[in-house]
C-alpha cells in the first residue's frame, strides 16, 4: 500500500480551524472554501485523483461517455 500526501498553501492554524468546522458538521466545501474539489477530496478520502480513476477504471465508460 502506498502512502498519499498532499502539500496545502496555508498555515497550521488555518487549516486547524478549518478542519474543526468541517468535524463539528459543516461541508467540506464551506469548511475549506479555498481549496479545490481534489484537495478536499484527498481531505476526506486520502485518495489523488489518480486513485479515484484506477479504482473505478469500469465506470469510466457510462452511455457512451469515457473519460
Amino acid at each position: 500500500m502506498k502512502d498519499n500526501t498532499i502539500e496545502l498553501d496555508m498555515i497550521q492554524m488555518v487549516f486547524d480551524d478549518c478542519y474543526v468546522a468541517w468535524s463539528e458538521g459543516a461541508f467540506i466545501q464551506d469548511a475549506f472554501p479555498m481549496l479545490n474539489q481534489d484537495q478536499r477530496e484527498f481531505i476526506k478520502t486520502g485518495l489523488t485523483p489518480e486513485d479515484w480513476l484506477m479504482l473505478f477504471a469500469d465506470d469510466r465508460e457510462v452511455e457512451g461517455f469515457s473519460y
